[in-house]
């Protein structure tokens, strides 16, 4: 019997969605009932959780623990979060709880190793990047991080709140050529792999037709490892 997936959700709702999409596509199932039964949790409640680390923002840890628990007593035999920034709070979560949380970061790095990537770029929220929460994860495999310049950097947060965040997904308004430049210029610097480590990225990068094999898309590592976790097989395999 398959295990239940429980996907704490809300760190944003298109992410979550997303998250939720991508299991399902890359599970290896014919029909309703070969698929992995998911709870989903979509806390939009949860306080942006860059806030909380860079600017004393409120702590997201008391409605990320009532997510977990709810997500428990609904039946879920693990947990799973949709958002790289908020695993700088699963320690003090998983103190509450009695099922394990899959780690993205983890998952992401050992996807890496296994392809043989030395040098990866961290494309993120501010928060992840000053938290270290990649730096420590890429460490533990043997792979340099590398980060884009602070204009660069402001780039990707406007792209993640002023754009995804807000629902505007129409390509022809978001920063095409500026996305493309910096990820180019990643790739100059050495990058090997560009980790898409906020969640909304991936969204913004396929709107944009950005996408290629040096993207990692940590959504999808975390959906292939919640598959295999689950007992199912993989339909698709994780590409760069």
């Amino acid at each position: 019997m398959l295990k239940t997936i429980g996907i704490m959700g809300g760190m944003g709702p298109a992410a979550t969605a997303d998250l939720m999409i991508k299991i399902i596509e890359m599970t290896a199932a014919d029909s309703d009932q070969e698929h992995i039964p998911m709870i989903i949790d979509n806390n939009t409640r949860i306080p942006d959780r860059t806030a909380a680390i860079l600017s004393g923002g409120a702590d997201p840890v008391p409605e990320m623990t009532a997510s977990a628990k709810r997500l428990e007593a609904a039946g879920a035999d693990f947990i799973i979060i949709g958002c790289n920034t908020a695993h700088y709070f699963v320690p003090k979560v998983e103190k509450e709880i009695s099922i394990p949380v899959v780690s993205m970061l983890k998952e992401t790095a050992l996807a890496l190793r296994e392809k043989g990537v030395k040098c990866a770029a961290v494309l993120a929220t501010d928060g992840t990047v000053k938290s270290g929460l990649y730096a420590k994860a890429l460490s533990a495999e043997g792979i340099e991080d590398i980060y884009p310049t602070d204009e660069q950097q402001k780039l990707l947060m406007s792209v993640i709140y002023d754009y995804i965040k807000k629902g505007i997904t129409d390509p022809a308004k978001l920063p095409h050529d500026e996305m493309l430049i910096m990820a180019e210029d990643l790739k100059s610097r050495g990058a090997e792999a560009l980790i898409m480590a906020c969640t909304e990225l991936p969204l913004a990068f396929d709107l944009t037709g950005i996408i290629d094999d040096t993207c990692m898309d940590p959504t999808r590592v975390l959906a292939a490892a919640a598959i295999r976790e689950a007992g199912a097989k993989l339909r698709l395999e994780i590409t760069m």
